[in-house]
């Protein structure tokens, strides 16, 4: 794995097709060199985006990769946590093991990738997590039991580590996206007008926003929405 040593460091998680692409793309813009890490293969035309295959709910092979990383080109400056695992089930079909799915995909990885990074960010003396929720995160809709159970538990998570790291110099902040990412399988799935989409172009801006406020001005949660989405 070749990175340009003279550009910051930015890790995402969840790095596939869609927003977790668009992130990376936005983040190479301005001046990151980004590995990606995501479950299934994923390319990325940009030579300042390395993709890497890993399944962040893998404890053993996520502590190895992210400390080869860390030992090679040092802590990151951004680490983006994005993997969901969309389960939409009546509860009487949702079995024990999708319950284990939707939690470990979107919460054991936030732990096992919180477990490596963050002692390397407290020693830098910096770094920002974001991390994704929904509107899942805060609200659980009918037949969404195991996704925003999983969702729920991420956000305590997350404002559990912001409040414990927040005084060491670690931005720590959860997006709440209310509304469906415009990407190809969502254009299909729910048939909507992209107008009443989140673009994830213009939502990887926002995180990139999120990224560059200064410690005086630090929001550790914030919500996105389409603007003809009802709240």
């Amino acid at each position: 794995m070749s990175v340009n040593t003279n550009n910051r460091l930015a890790v995402i998680a969840g790095a596939g097709q869609g927003l977790g692409k668009s992130i990376a793309i936005m983040l190479a813009k301005a001046g990151y060199h980004v590995i990606g890490l995501n479950r299934s293969e994923v390319s990325c035309e940009d030579s300042n985006v390395t993709m890497m295959q890993l399944d962040v709910a893998s404890g053993h092979d996520v502590a190895n990769t992210l400390s080869s990383i860390i030992e090679q080109f040092g802590a990151p400056e951004v680490l983006i946590h994005n993997p969901a695992e969309l389960l939409i089930k009546p509860f009487q079909q949702t079995s024990p093991e999708d319950f284990e799915l939707a939690w470990k995909s979107m919460v054991l990885s936030a732990v096992n990738i919180f477990h490596t990074v963050l002692p390397a960010m407290v020693d830098q003396g910096k770094g920002t997590i974001l991390v994704s929720g929904a509107t899942a995160s805060l609200r659980a809709g009918a037949n969404f039991s195991a996704f925003a159970s999983a969702k729920f538990a991420l956000r305590g998570l997350t404002q559990s580590v912001a409040r414990e790291y927040q005084k060491q110099g670690i931005h720590i902040a959860h997006v709440v996206l209310d509304g469906i990412l415009d990407t190809p399988n969502s254009r299909t799935l729910h048939s909507l007008d992209p107008d009443d989409m989140m673009s994830t172009h213009d939502v990887a801006e926002a995180y990139l926003q999120l990224i560059q406020q200064k410690p005086s001005a630090w929001s550790h949660e914030i919500d996105l929405r389409p603007k003809n989405e009802i709240f």
